[in-house]
């Protein structure tokens, strides 16, 4: 093989190579879950208001099967997204959309709700300030972000229910459990990393791979600003 021949097939091996990190660097950057930002309104300057949905199946994106989060954004648009925007000095009032199944906890103290105005939340329609995983449906999903002291429950549905919802995002038809809770933010500009200690990463090993090692689907953060 002469000289030239030689050059071509370096240069051409290099062009593959960069041509592969570039489709994976971009390919990385399509798949990450954006931020959805919520802003006070003029009349209500230190409070937001934050709506989420959380089911068995997201129904979208690299991995439609895996359970995960929604946010709505100020359109009302269902986003698929972790990554929550709010400001610093803020109340957030959060109201989840439940749609998936539930059971018992491995840990019955992630059933205690903590970091909340109250240390309570509302539960359709009742107050409540832990959950007995042990008893109905059990626990889904929590929402628990240490640095926050925040650690929410989510109540699970019977996965017998008629109107189930088999992946995201899910409507308000469906069966759901309704939980409102309010935290502050603080004064510390921060992303607070948050996730969901029940292992519910089905088909992992105990649980805890896939959709909860991943943003976007049980592990995100929530970015306060200034």
């Amino acid at each position: 093989m002469n000289k030239g021949a030689r050059i071509s097939i370096v240069l051409v091996s290099a062009a593959v190579a960069v041509g592969l990190i570039l489709f994976g660097i971009f390919g990385y950057l399509r798949t990450y879950p954006p931020t959805v930002v919520f802003t006070p309104s003029p009349t209500q300057p230190h409070t937001v208001d934050v709506t989420l949905q959380v089911e068995g199946a997201v129904g979208t994106g690299p991995h439609p099967n895996w359970v995960g989060w929604y946010a709505k954004d100020a359109q009302g648009k269902w986003v698929r997204t972790t990554l929550y925007q709010v400001p610093e000095k803020t109340y957030v009032h959060v109201t989840v959309y439940e749609y998936d199944s539930g059971g018992p906890l491995r840990n019955p103290y992630w059933g205690k709700i903590t970091g909340t105005v109250g240390n309570d939340a509302v539960l359709n329609g009742k107050e409540v300030s832990v959950l007995d995983a042990a008893a109905g449906n059990g626990v889904a999903h929590t929402m628990v972000a240490p640095a926050l002291n925040l650690s929410v429950p989510m109540w699970g549905l019977s996965g017998t229910e008629k109107t189930f919802c088999q992946s995201g995002p899910c409507t308000l038809a469906n069966a759901h459990n309704t939980e409102t809770f309010t935290f502050y933010t603080g004064n510390h500009p921060h992303n607070y990393r948050w996730q969901c200690f029940i292992p519910c990463g089905a088909g992992f090993l105990n649980g805890n791979g896939g959709p909860m090692a991943e943003t976007g689907y049980m592990a995100g953060f929530w970015k306060v600003v200034a």
